[in-house]
């Protein structure tokens, strides 16, 4: 469906991220893969939803210059964000633990942008879904660590791993944008594209 509508255009994915990947085969789209090493610092007063817009725009115009007439390059940005501090992701295991520890028994929101460039027009969307975790055992912490390493993961964990399973209470908003990309509103974007 969506894919005969961008019959036309290049679909390019600027993202290593396996999840976002696998969400693109699921959506039944043609895209290919092209990565950048990017620095991903941002200025110290953005807040939340900021921050994820400007990472976000900055890998996809890492790409100025590059992009052909007929492609669309999307590059994403996620971040946990709870008491007005952005997680990312975790520098080592000590550091994965601490977070763990401040999600534990707390609400969090999980924020993405999507940021889409074309050669014509840069424009960006976002979600933003909350997110809620029973109370987690320093053993829990560890034992999610030792078993699924979730050192790539924004936030130190990935919703559809064993920890989702036992530790999330509630969540509110997009499922998908948690696990990496919001799905719905990417398809949403490009299903209106012209």
């Amino acid at each position: 469906m969506l894919k005969d509508k961008l019959k036309n255009y290049k679909i390019i994915l600027a993202s290593g991220s396996p999840r976002r990947q696998q969400f693109f085969n699921d959506l039944d789209l043609d895209f290919e893969i092209r990565l950048k090493n990017i620095e991903e610092i941002y200025p110290d007063n953005l807040q939340g939803v900021e921050i994820t817009n400007f990472l976000a725009e900055l890998k996809a115009n890492a790409f100025d210059g590059e992009i052909k007439a007929n492609e669309i390059l999307i590059a994403s940005d996620t971040i946990v964000w709870l008491n007005n501090k952005a997680l990312g992701k975790p520098k080592d295991y000590d550091d994965a633990f601490a977070i763990l520890k401040s999600l534990s028994n707390a609400t969090h929101d999980v924020i993405t942008s999507v940021c889409f460039k074309t050669i014509k027009k840069t424009e960006t969307i976002f979600e933003v879904t909350k997110v809620t975790f029973s109370e987690l055992s320093d053993d829990t912490i560890r034992y999610y660590l030792d078993n699924y390493k979730p050192f790539d993961k924004a936030g130190a964990y990935g919703i559809q791993e064993w920890i989702g399973l036992i530790g999330i209470t509630r969540i509110d908003g997009s499922y998908t944008n948690v696990v990496g990309l919001p799905t719905e509103k990417v398809y949403n974007y490009l299903s209106n594209y012209n």
